[in-house]
């Protein structure tokens, strides 16, 4: 990976290959960038934690990615590359700058760059949690200055073009990793089917065992992070042409849902079943409430994989870590260039790619220093794409949709939408406040959201 990383080092020119890997990358690298980064590591351990507690059911978390990816291709594609006929983009924000006005970008730049920055910490703590649950004399600690140092080095170096071929051979690594070694020898050590439904309550194995304010709840979510996340957008830039992208995010929800979201979920189960048979027991995990629910899956694989096989499905699943951390590690970068220092600093051209690789180091290193207070990745995770969802989904659908585009009420918008989530979540967590329905907060958020925009939009028209 740091190979791949100096080689484009040397080969990027300018921004666009810095940024949007100078737009003419082909849809099979780019459909399976996209899908890496989606899904990523982070996801790959949250699958296999809910594997782990809910069973297959926890699969339709990524139906939720496939139904994103088809409806971002569908009516989202097209209008951005009608304003690339006449705009040269380089980052999400910049569609508010063109359809709002400027500081209406900077807001959702603010939104987007911390929403990655935490988004790249998880991943960051995914691949330490695997790492340190593999093997025990690594520290939690140590294990995340490893996979966050390799990470922010390549991304630095490589810039876009590096982490879209670095994607594709880790998601390649991935699949091969759990389609020939994971999940046959995942089987074969817990007694195969008769093994799994002689242990499990049936419900693991009940596909309709989710309740609907869950599937909501992943809903809103996920589904609008495919029209909002500034990851996607680098790679509909960084396509060749419509047609190309419109194909690559086909490709990207054919792996989401059933190709990645069974594979997950189906380790996180064969981990469930080790547990109950005591397999974990020499490790002092006896019971299910021993372990945290992510960390099943990483001592599964230590459990019941020989020496050298081991060994590459970490590679495997480190590479897949890596591949979501790097892109929206970039992603976090550009905001903070484009859309937030250019704004106040004036940066010759010459310099621009020298200012974002440094910003980019920077980025990298809050990131490290916030994996380190966290615990939960699949907390993390859905925390950061919470606060993107609620404040830029209903300035965006203003922007490309309504006839009328009002930049106060889209500024209320972000700011409301955002701070609301935000607010619920900790109010919820530390039991000030009980949210009605098991409801997320961010289907509050993104009310909250849309509320402001129409009442600040009505008010200022009328004035």
């Amino acid at each position: 990976m740091l190979g791949v990383g100096f080689y484009f080092m040397r080969r990027n020119k300018n921004i666009d290959d810095y940024y949007v890997g100078g737009r003419g990358m082909n849809s099979l690298h780019i459909g399976l960038s996209v899908v890496a980064t989606d899904v990523g590591g982070g996801f790959s351990i949250g699958l296999g934690g809910l594997g782990f507690t809910m069973g297959i059911a926890g699969s339709w978390m990524l139906f939720t990615g496939l139904v994103g990816a088809w409806l971002s291709g569908v009516i989202l594609i097209p209008r951005v590359f009608k304003l690339l006929e006449n705009h040269k983009l380089f980052t999400f924000p910049e569609i508010f700058g063109h359809l709002f006005n400027a500081r209406v970008a900077l807001f959702a730049g603010v939104v987007s760059a911390v929403g990655y920055l935490g988004f790249t910490s998880a991943q960051i703590l995914a691949g330490a949690k695997l790492a340190s649950a593999t093997f025990p004399t690594l520290s939690l600690q140590h294990a995340i200055l490893i996979m966050g140092i390799t990470a922010v080095v390549y991304t630095v170096f490589g810039g876009l073009k590096a982490v879209i071929y670095t994607d594709t051979i880790q998601w390649l690594l991935l699949m091969g990793g759990l389609i020939f070694i994971g999940i046959p020898l995942g089987y074969k050590a817990v007694g195969g089917y008769n093994g799994i439904v002689n242990t499990l309550d049936p419900s693991f194995l009940d596909i309709t065992n989710v309740s609907w304010q869950q599937l909501l709840n992943w809903a809103v979510t996920i589904i609008p992070i495919w029209f909002i996340g500034m990851t996607l957008y680098q790679r509909i830039y960084a396509s060749r042409d419509e047609k190309t992208a419109k194909r690559a995010w086909f490709i990207a929800g054919i792996f989401e849902w059933p190709i990645m979201a069974f594979m997950g979920v189906l380790l996180g189960l064969f981990a469930r079943v080790a547990i109950q048979q005591g397999l974990f027991a020499d490790l002092g995990f006896s019971t299910v409430d021993s372990i945290d629910s992510e960390m099943g899956l990483p001592v599964m694989l230590r459990t019941v994989l020989p020496v050298g096989l081991m060994g590459l499905m970490m590679s495997a699943y480190f590479s897949a870590i890596m591949s979501t951390a790097d892109s929206c590690l970039m992603a976090s970068s550009g905001n903070v260039v484009s859309d937030i220092l250019s704004k106040y600093i004036k940066i010759k051209e010459k310099d621009l790619l020298k200012y974002s690789q440094i910003t980019t180091f920077i980025v990298g290193a809050l990131a490290l220093v916030l994996a380190t207070t966290m615990t939960n990745v699949l907390d993390l995770m859905l925390l950061s794409y919470s606060f993107m969802v609620s404040g830029l989904l209903v300035p965006l659908i203003a922007a490309l949709f309504f006839k009328k585009k009002n930049p106060l009420a889209a500024i209320f918008a972000i700011v409301g939408g955002g701070s609301t989530t935000l607010a619920l979540e900790y109010l919820s967590k530390e039991g000030f406040v009980a949210l009605p329905f098991g409801l997320d907060p961010n289907v509050f958020g993104i009310t909250i959201s849309w509320v402001l925009y129409s009442i600040v939009s009505n008010f200022s028209n009328k004035k």
